[in-house]
This record gives structure tokens, sequence and C-alpha cells, in this order.
């Protein structure tokens, strides 16, 4: 099916940036550049009565909730969330146009909007990680995913949160009409034509809020020495417990058993000198504790879900990146 009518849906309480994102890929003219013109409808409860957004600024819709249906796509931005303050009659408009035939949208905390209208039933889908375990007490039946950046199941597209709508706009786009036209909207909009969905999202995992002070400073100490080796014996210990005590404890502050705790903390640190320091992978290996380059790839990618040069590529500041460029080009001319 080539996408030839849009139909995005605004309630009060829509996000404003999930909504542009929608507006960009499918609602400029580009057919100076051969991307072909969507008929795009922007659909509210009340054509020319104003919708308040998240920040406080109103949007007008030009159409109702019957345009919905019929539309080839309709795509349902971040809402506030709440099956409660939904309206029914846009709910109804939703599965109508599903059951017209409507590949169905949703970015962000859309997905539950989607939910209330029935169309997460047994479904794989995905919102912002965030929200990701209220989307799944919410409704029970959708095969929820808390870490990829998006979901496509055919006539049912959901997203991760904010950036990840438009990586899922540009896969619908990809998959209806074509790289070529998909790479001209990602070169206007100067971002990359594809991510992969089940990339993960990229979710912090800071020590627990609720970790009491007599346990925290034991966290703090192994954070300050992520490079030195630990085990669950040296660490008990150090605290002057049993290992097992120790390890019982442990699980009972942060959810995690230490070793899990503590790779996950190496993790992250080497994120960090990824994005900010020009180090090659042997030095941040080293220094987030993993000893070696090939212990610290098979971690990063089992948590953050990409190798650590794919990482650095997208998100280093503008030195590093110079260092993984020249890093790889060495490599390259090494090989040949």
């Amino acid at each position: 099916m080539a996408i030839k009518s849009v139909s995005a849906l605004v309630l009060d309480g829509l996000a404003v940036f999930e909504f542009g994102v929608i507006c960009e890929v499918f609602g400029i003219d580009r057919s100076a550049d051969g991307v072909p013109n969507f008929d795009f409808k922007v659909c509210g409860p009340e054509p020319g009565k104003p919708l308040r957004t998240s920040v406080g600024a109103m949007i007008t819709p030009d159409h109702g909730l019957d345009d919905l249906v019929g539309a080839d796509l309709v795509a349902i931005p971040a809402i506030a969330m709440g099956s409660s303050e939904y309206l029914p009659e846009a709910l109804d408009a939703l599965r109508r146009a599903a059951a017209s035939g409507a590949t169905i949208l949703t970015v962000c905390s859309g997905a539950f909007v989607a939910g209330a209208a029935g169309l997460l039933d047994g479904r794989p889908c995905t919102t912002h990680w965030m929200h990701a375990d209220q989307l799944a007490d919410m409704y029970p039946t959708a095969n929820v995913d808390r870490n990829v950046l998006f979901v496509d199941d055919g006539n049912l597209i959901t997203s991760a949160g904010t950036a990840a709508g438009i990586d899922a706009c540009l896969h619908l786009v990809r998959r209806e009409l074509g790289s070529e036209v998909t790479n001209t909207i990602a070169r206007r909009m100067v971002v990359p034509p594809q991510r992969d969905g089940g990339q993960r999202q990229y979710i912090d995992q800071p020590i627990p809020l609720r970790c009491s002070e007599r346990f925290a400073p034991h966290l703090d100490w192994i954070l300050a020495n992520l490079d030195k080796p630990h085990t669950v014996t040296t660490l008990a210990r150090r605290a002057h417990m049993s290992g097992r005590t120790f390890a019982r404890r442990f699980v009972e502050e942060t959810g995690r058993t230490p070793m899990q705790w503590v790779t996950d903390q190496r993790v992250l640190f080497a994120r960090r000198l990824l994005e900010e320091t020009t180090l090659d992978i042997d030095r941040i290996a080293d220094r987030s504790g993993f000893g070696n380059a090939t212990l610290l790839r098979h971690h990063f990618r089992r948590v953050i879900g990409v190798t650590p040069s794919d990482y650095r590529r997208r998100f280093a500041c503008a030195g590093a990146e110079d260092a993984e460029s020249a890093e790889s080009a060495e490599d390259t001319v090494v090989s040949a």
C-alpha cells in the first residue's frame, strides 16, 4: 500500500515535538525534490476549535474526527496519558479507521491512545521506556517491548520517545515508498535515513534513589573504583558482611545482583567516556574495568544495544568523533 493520505489525531494535551515530527515527515510539500505529496489532515474533536498543547500553546485542527476514517495512515502523536482523558468519539473514530484498513502509527505516549481504543490488544508494541511499565499495566494483553526504538507489526507501528518517532516515520516511508524518497526526506530533515528498530532505547540506569544511607557509601566506593577487579567476596569483605548477606542486601537495595550492577555501571561509565573523550576502545575498556575491548563490546552491546564504535559515531562530541574517524582509518590501513 503506497501511502497517499495521512490524518493526524490531535487532542488536548498534545505534545508539540512529536506532533511536529509527523508534520515534518508527512505534512510538508517536497514535490520539488521528487517526493510525492501526502493528503495531510490535522483532525480534532471539533474543526476550528483550539486545543491546548502540553506547553500551553494552542493548536487548531482544520478537520474533524470523521476524516480519520478512510485515510491510508492515521498518526497519533504523544498525548497526555490516561484513557479517562480520551474522548470516546476519538477512540471510536480510531477503531473505525483501523477497521477500514488504515495503518496506525503512534509516537511515544500516543500508544496509550491506541491502547484505549483497543488497537494494542494481542499486538507487539512499544512506547517511551519511562512509560512502558504503565502501558503494560493498563493494557495487559499488549506485548510491550521496553527496549526497541519502534515496532513494525504491519498495520500497527509504535515508537518510543521523541526522536524515535522520526525513525518510525521514516521506516514507514521506506517500507511503502522506497529508499530514494526516504533518503530525500531525511536529508532535508538532517537526520540519519535509517536506524534499526531493534536498536535499544538509551536508558539511564542510575543508582536507585531509595538506596539506604547506610548502603549508599558502598555503591559510591564501587563507582569510584570501577577499574579495579571486584567479586562478591571482595565487596562483602569490604562491607564487613558475609558474602550471602551482602548479596541479599545488594539485591534488596538495587534490584540487581552485585556483579550485574557493577557490570551495568561499567557500561554506563564507558558510554560517558565514548561521548566525552578521545580515548581509544582499549583504553576505555581498561578504565571502565572490563580489561579488554572484547569484553567491553560484549557487555556494551548487551546493555546499550549497539557496539561502542557505533555509539561513539552517533553520540560523541566533535573531538571524540575525530578520534574515532582517525582510529577507523588507521584500522583500514593496517587491514590493507
